[in-house]
């Protein structure tokens, strides 16, 4: 079994710097009129998918109905390393915190207000 996000936003194209800035490269894209409607995103063993609302309209637009808050949880071997990978202009909104669970995280937004968390576990 494999679980790949998939985070709908207004428009994909905003959140493509952050990820390149990681070493992610796109392997898969379909557009949508003359913008990206999709795209899978693949790097370190990670892949995320984008979908944007408008593609997901015309898709399956029951897929909108319901929202909850989730955020996107990556585990780093090297935190410091990923962080000064980071745009300049990325929203870091928790720069560094320790956790009861063992995790030293990093707390970012991407392009279209999306959560998403760095972590390190201590070794």
């Amino acid at each position: 079994m494999k679980i790949t996000p998939v985070l709908i936003v207004p428009s994909i194209e905003p959140v493509l710097p952050l990820w390149e800035a990681l070493g992610f490269t796109r392997t898969a894209e379909v557009p949508h009129g003359d913008r990206l409607g999709f795209v899978i995103l693949a790097g370190n063993g990670v892949e995320v998918m984008y979908q944007s609302v408008d593609s997901v309209k015309g898709d399956e637009p029951k897929a909108l109905e319901g929202h909850g808050a989730s955020a996107l949880f990556i585990e780093v071997d090297d935190l410091d390393a990923v962080v000064a990978k980071l745009p300049k202009d990325t929203n870091v909104f928790v720069s560094r915190r320790t956790t009861p669970y063992g995790a030293t995280e990093t707390f970012i937004r991407d392009a279209a207000g999306n959560t998403i968390v760095f972590a390190q576990f201590a070794k």
